[in-house]
């Protein structure tokens, strides 16, 4: 549904309600705080971007609960996105990793579940006895499924910051409040345990989507790359919509021409 140019100068193609938003983005239902870098927050994103709410996906029926059910209703929202102009699909949960293969089925457009599918990509990048280790909001829930799903290796270190802590809790509980700094420190936390646990860290990779307004404070706290949902959607817009380079006049001497 991209709109193309036609063989005559000024003449494009239609085809979409919508414009300039490539990215659809299929919402959980949720009233928790989004704050700025989270992906519910619109100002988050350097390119515009459309949200749909699924009806009934709440954080406690799709982390804890699989998602079970609610598939058709995933499907149906992005659909309707498509419909609507998006030439690219995300979600707002890393656990719903479980429903990537079926959701690229049903769509007619590339689909990026969660941000657990950079794991295998950084990995690759890593210098030799380097590896990925994963910062998740439930360490107890996340599963060889989950990470099989998209491609990701079971054995791959894990971490959560659920346990009682406030960030899990104000996310999977859906609550009204969240403290940011509880919040920062948790990830911190949890950062510190997986480098204690596992000396071989190269790279996080952050499940939740609710984590990137603290990769920041990861990166100067240990060191080390972050990536997160953040990062994947960024390249994954720069495909759906490349960047246009126009050389000067004077530029083409840099590519032979006379």
């Amino acid at each position: 549904m991209t709109t193309i140019t036609t063989n005559r100068p000024n003449i494009f193609l239609g085809g979409k309600t919508v414009y300039g938003a490539t990215l659809g983005i299929l919402m959980l239902e949720t009233r928790f705080p989004r704050v700025e870098g989270d992906i519910g927050n619109a100002t988050t994103w350097p390119f515009p971007v459309m949200y749909r709410v699924v009806s009934g996906a709440s954080p406690d029926s799709v982390v804890r609960h699989r998602g079970e059910g609610l598939l058709d209703a995933f499907i149906e929202a992005g659909q309707d996105l498509i419909r609507h102009g998006a030439d690219g699909i995300t979600t707002t949960c890393g656990f719903l990793s479980l429903f990537q293969d079926e959701l690229s089925k049903a769509l007619d457009v590339p689909v990026a579940t969660s941000s657990l599918i950079q794991v295998p990509l950084v990995e690759r990048l890593l210098p030799p006895g380097k590896r990925v280790g994963i910062l998740t909001i439930s360490e107890a829930i996340l599963s060889s499924d989950h990470l099989k799903s998209v491609g990701v290796d079971p054995n791959t270190p894990i971490v959560g910051t659920d346990s009682g802590h406030h960030f899990s809790s104000a996310i999977l509980d859906d609550k009204i409040e969240l403290d940011i700094e509880v919040s920062r420190m948790d990830l911190l936390d949890a950062g510190q345990t997986l480098l204690t646990n596992h000396l071989d860290i190269g790279a996080f990779v952050l499940e939740c989507t609710n984590m990137v307004p603290y990769a920041t404070d990861l990166r100067q706290a240990f060191g080390l790359p972050v990536y997160s949902i953040y990062t994947l959607l960024t390249w994954f817009q720069g495909g759906l919509i490349p960047r246009r380079f126009s050389p000067k006049l004077d530029d083409t001497r840099l590519y032979g021409v006379r």
